[in-house]
């Protein structure tokens, strides 16, 4: 079964890398499901895999580890065929066969690799939180205690110092490293909404330390490596965060959160967020999550409000089969819920609700 699993996951991966516009990593991942289901070196490496491979996405991770050898230098010869900024262009029948013998020749270190999740800190996805928060001060009028779930190296803490450009409006600073664009087809937030983040923290069960180079060298191999955009805002990003000394707490999100909210902050907007993180806990962390954030919820004033705001898959509040993301918050006193767009993963196209 989990044979059929692992096939499974390269070819729904695959379809996803495509929709998503990495069409090369896609005909990586088919080429390494082939090589799967044949016996190659990918059988050889993933054969034994302990737990659910479809859940712990093995094609990204292994997307990753070829990429990691690629930016590290530890194949030149696999270095030589995928695209960089001198040489844009790649040939897929070129980087399979490096590919496939570097795999081959390396299975244990590829399987070590593989231990560890990927994380991707999609700095688009600050659009996310801009909208929500210009939103929440439209409406709260008051400073705001920043609080971030699954924050991994957190980049997105800085996403008020990004610059955001659409094909209708524009946030903030033009001279700005991170440039983020999209295709924004929703209502346009309240751009003239000027907000105060107090402060901000964030936690992750696995924070990793963007002032270790070998850490930023990893974090970037799961960029997708045909995506160059995305990943000169990476490099961008981990700039930012280096300058702000952005501090990531290790933490289990329950515990973390119950500590930050056990004082209510008065006269200040508390506001919970969190982007494609909560699909990843198991069950029980989730309800102890939702259980927590309405416990909190409930003994919010006019004075000391509370917002939970969320970029996560519709999925998981009740609309079963839908693809998309949706960005919405709930807000204490009242638990009102507003929904404001819904987007992909990787946020190419928003639209309204």
């Amino acid at each position: 079964m989990n044979s059929e699993a692992i096939s499974q996951q390269f070819g729904q991966q695959a379809e996803w890398n495509r929709v998503l516009g990495s069409p090369l990593t896609a005909d990586i991942l088919l080429r390494l499901k082939h090589d799967f289901d044949q016996g190659g070196a990918t059988r050889e490496i993933l054969g034994d895999w302990p737990t659910n491979p479809i859940r712990d996405a093995v094609g990204l991770r292994l997307l990753g580890a070829l990429h990691y050898a690629v930016l590290s230098g530890r194949d030149d010869i696999l270095a030589a065929t995928y695209p960089s900024t001198e040489s844009p262009e790649a040939d897929i029948g070129e980087i399979w066969p490096a590919a496939r013998a570097f795999l081959k020749d390396n299975v244990n270190w590829v399987k070590d690799f593989l231990t560890r999740p990927p994380q991707t800190n999609e700095t688009r996805r600050g659009f996310m939180f801009l909208a929500g928060i210009l939103d929440l001060t439209r409406r709260h009028r008051l400073p705001i205690h920043l609080l971030e779930l699954g924050a991994s190296a957190g980049l997105n803490q800085n996403f008020d110092q990004f610059r955001y450009t659409t094909q209708n409006w524009k946030w903030g600073d033009p001279l700005s490293g991170v440039q983020v664009s999209t295709d924004w087809q929703a209502l346009a937030p309240p751009l003239a909404v000027q907000f105060d983040i107090k402060s901000r923290a964030a936690c992750d069960q696995n924070p990793l330390d963007l002032t270790d180079p070998e850490t930023r060298l990893r974090l970037k191999s799961y960029v997708w490596v045909d995506q160059t955009e995305r990943l000169e805002r990476f490099d961008a990003a981990v700039e930012l965060a280096l300058q702000n000394e952005t501090k990531v707490d290790e933490a289990d999100a329950v515990d973390w959160l119950k500590a930050k909210l056990a004082s209510p902050r008065k006269n200040a907007l508390t506001v919970i967020c969190h982007s494609v993180f909560l699909q990843y806990p198991p069950k029980e962390t989730r309800d102890a999550l939702v259980d927590l954030i309405e416990t909190a919820g409930a003994r919010a004033t006019d004075s000391a409000p509370i917002a939970w705001l969320r970029f996560e898959p519709e999925a998981l509040w009740g609309q079963r089969g839908s693809s998309r993301m949706l960005l919405d918050y709930r807000s204490w006193p009242g638990d009102e819920r507003t929904k404001l767009a819904v987007s992909d993963g990787h946020v190419r196209l928003v639209t309204s609700v």
